[in-house]
């Protein structure tokens, strides 16, 4: 398995155009609600881990707050920059490691933008850098998939056209890893990638957040805020505040 596939598969043009009908309004919706449930104040500084093309962390600085959007892909910060406004800036960084130290008031990382790397503690240095970049008892948010649905429930196969592209997409969970092989077929050219995503249930999360001194507050399974439920919600969403030591 490539341990960096994200390296590649994020920086390429067919990765953007493969999720390019992700719902906007569906994803403004869901920072509208996760303000107003927060109570998050004018001109906060938030941090967007992960961020991509920035279409969060463009929303959170249009509603008024101070807004940071890192992402270890070059060709998704790019974009992103192209439509930064004033209070909104991008950068190209690790989320593993810590951005800025006790800088931040809220810290998010949204659309299972979590669990790439292969080794737990990999993804573990995520939320202990998380947690750095926060000031004290502030507040992260961390949304993913519900793995005890997803797994279930997984597509096997399928295919996709995409402008003239045609997107072959095979999944399997290997018993921790939900794994998706990505095979293109771009006129004479094919190409192979791939996306792997760890399958942290709550349980994990639990544990993972009290070595990285934060303390789940409350859960929530859908963009909505719903309350979680393990057999029937699609997201597993987690609001987290950083520990005094």
């Amino acid at each position: 398995m490539n341990k960096n596939w994200f390296k590649d598969w994020f920086n390429t043009p067919y990765y953007h155009a493969l999720y390019q009908h992700r719902d906007a309004a569906e994803a403004c919706r869901f920072i509208d609600h996760l303000c107003d449930n927060l109570a998050i104040k004018k001109g906060s500084k938030i941090l967007d881990l992960a961020c991509g093309k920035g279409r969060h962390a463009l929303h959170l600085a249009k509603k008024g707050y101070q807004t940071t959007g890192v992402d270890l892909s070059e060709e998704s910060i790019n974009k992103a920059k192209e439509h930064a406004i004033e209070n909104a800036n991008f950068e190209v960084h690790d989320m593993r490691e810590t951005f800025i130290e006790k800088e931040f008031d809220y810290v998010f990382n949204l659309f299972t933008s979590f669990g790439y790397f292969e080794a737990d503690e990999e993804n573990l240095k995520v939320l202990k850098a998380a947690a750095a970049n926060l000031k004290s008892e502030s507040i992260f948010v961390l949304d993913f998939l519900n793995v005890k649905k997803v797994i279930p429930n997984l597509i096997a196969s399928e295919e996709k056209l995409i402008e003239g592209i045609v997107f072959k997409i095979n999944r399997i969970f290997n018993g921790k890893h939900i794994i998706k092989e990505i095979h293109i077929q771009d006129g004479l050219k094919q190409q192979h990638f791939r996306e792997s995503v760890a399958a942290f249930d709550l349980i994990a999360f639990e544990k993972m957040a009290l070595q990285a001194r934060l303390s789940i507050s409350e859960v929530y399974g859908d963009y909505d805020l719903n309350d979680f439920n393990e057999q029937h919600s699609d997201r597993l969403i987690l609001i987290m505040k950083k520990q005094q030591k």
